[in-house]
């Protein structure tokens, strides 16, 4: 049936779907996917007690310190460590058991974990750091700083609390954190072949809007957690040392007293937000609060431009 001169062309409709089409692309959130680090860095295994840790090393200058957590390795750190590397000396480990380090079946307690990156830091012959932590590395980064406050200069911490220490023991009863006991052969059985479900359960519930964590990243980490034994220190060993890391840092605490460093409490909105800097209150007297918006817990994936914003600023700080 020829057009009437009321109806719309089909070139015209095409450009109007094309419009809209287009209008949604810039309406929807950006995705950040894991790339490659810069050339300026390398990598190597370090030993440490009873393994090797992988270890990504980069720059010159003033050392910074990043640790990552669950559901990441220390790849989630190259959005800041493009930025941090021109005139900083970046180190950046995957912790015990995960990523690409190899699986010890013991020393996953957070304090053996900071003795083996301070270790690592004496065979670089770096004798201070300002520490970027996040998630399980919160927990690394407390022992680390307890232990040996000589070594960290200032500390910005992102989004998980410390075991034994502030409001831990209460949000114990958050049915978020059920994974926290998701562990044992059956278990095990269970998610073998199915990691990247298992991940995507985190990436959904934890994030402010999923879509911000893209099909690459997702990926990315399933193949990392899907080598032989990740899944296994994950459950077995970084979540099943918590209850003896509140009773470490109950310890020490009591015997180190409050932290004196400069500290940076981060927390997504969508997370624990603005109560981030109240729970390291607890645990330190210098401390002052951010929070990236439209984020939850994933603040790297979610807002990386929010983090390095955040961050920086900080870190350059004299």
């Amino acid at each position: 049936m020829p057009h009437s001169r009321h109806q719309p062309s089909l070139a015209v409709i095409f450009c109007g779907l094309l419009s809209v089409a287009t209008s949604l692309a810039f309406a929807l959130p950006a995705t950040a996917e894991v790339k490659a680090f810069p050339a300026s860095f390398h990598a190597q295994q370090m030993p440490v007690s009873g393994g090797t840790q992988y270890v990504r090393i980069g720059g010159h200058g003033p050392t910074v310190l990043l640790l990552h957590g669950f559901g990441d390795t220390g790849d989630m750190w190259e959005p800041l460590a493009e930025i941090l590397v021109k005139d900083h000396t970046v180190v950046i480990p995957d912790l015990r058991g995960m990523g690409l380090s190899s699986h010890p079946k013991a020393g996953y307690e957070k304090v053996a974990q900071a003795r083996d990156i301070a270790a690592i830091l004496d065979q670089l012959k770096v004798q201070k750091v300002d520490l970027i932590t996040h998630d399980i590395g919160n927990m690394v980064g407390y022992a680390l700083a307890a232990q040996y406050p000589d070594h960290v200069s200032k500390w910005a911490i992102m989004d998980a609390p410390l075991p034994g220490l502030g409001t831990w023991y209460a949000q114990l009863t958050n049915p978020k954190v059920w994974h926290f006991n998701f562990r044992g052969p059956d278990v095990e059985r269970l998610v073998a072949g199915r990691e990247r479900i298992l991940l995507d359960r985190f990436y959904n519930d934890l994030s402010a809007n999923p879509a911000a964590i893209d099909e690459q990243t997702r990926n990315h980490y399933a193949e990392l957690y899907a080598r032989a034994g990740a899944m296994h220190d994950a459950f077995s060993g970084q979540f099943a040392a918590f209850t003896q890391d509140g009773e470490d840092n109950k310890a020490l605490f009591a015997k180190v007293g409050k932290l004196t460093l400069p500290l940076l409490a981060i927390g997504g909105d969508h997370s624990y937000g603005a109560s981030m800097k109240s729970e390291l209150d607890y645990v330190a007297i210098n401390v002052q609060g951010a929070v990236i918006t439209n984020s939850g817990h994933w603040i790297m994936e979610e807002q990386p431009q929010q983090a390095i914003d955040t961050i920086v600023p900080f870190i350059e700080k004299k």
